[in-house]
């Protein structure tokens, strides 16, 4: 019995299996799913509220600021620097929210073709 090396046969595929027509066509199509996932983004919305709940900022899925709702009874002139940072603070939630929502939608679409930054 010969102690031999083990050699694969074949290399691991690439994405469109290292043709270029055919990766252009994958490309295509992934350029095709990440524009309709954009524009499906501009139709979801996020949340974030601060203070309990008496400010709350909404956000689209493309990181656009929809509303930002403030209770009455938070409102307190002698106290304008409190209700700024509760503004902040739902404003950046919301925005947090929103990169999390679109990462979570796109993510899936480029994993696959092994691109670089994505």
């Amino acid at each position: 019995m010969s102690k031999g090396r083990y050699v694969p046969k074949g290399r691991p595929q690439k994405p469109g299996g290292g043709n270029p027509q055919e990766m252009m066509k994958q490309l295509q199509a992934v350029q095709r799913q990440m524009e309709e996932a954009q524009d499906a983004l501009a139709d979801e919305t996020v949340e974030h509220s601060a203070g309990g709940g008496v400010v709350k900022a909404v956000a689209d899925g493309q990181q656009r600021i929809r509303s930002v709702t403030i209770d009455p009874q938070v409102v307190d002139p002698e106290d304008v620097g409190m209700l700024e940072d509760l503004v902040l603070a739902a404003v950046n939630g919301a925005l947090e929210d929103s990169r999390a929502l679109a990462e979570e939608r796109m993510g899936g679409l480029t994993g696959g073709l092994g691109l670089p930054g994505f």
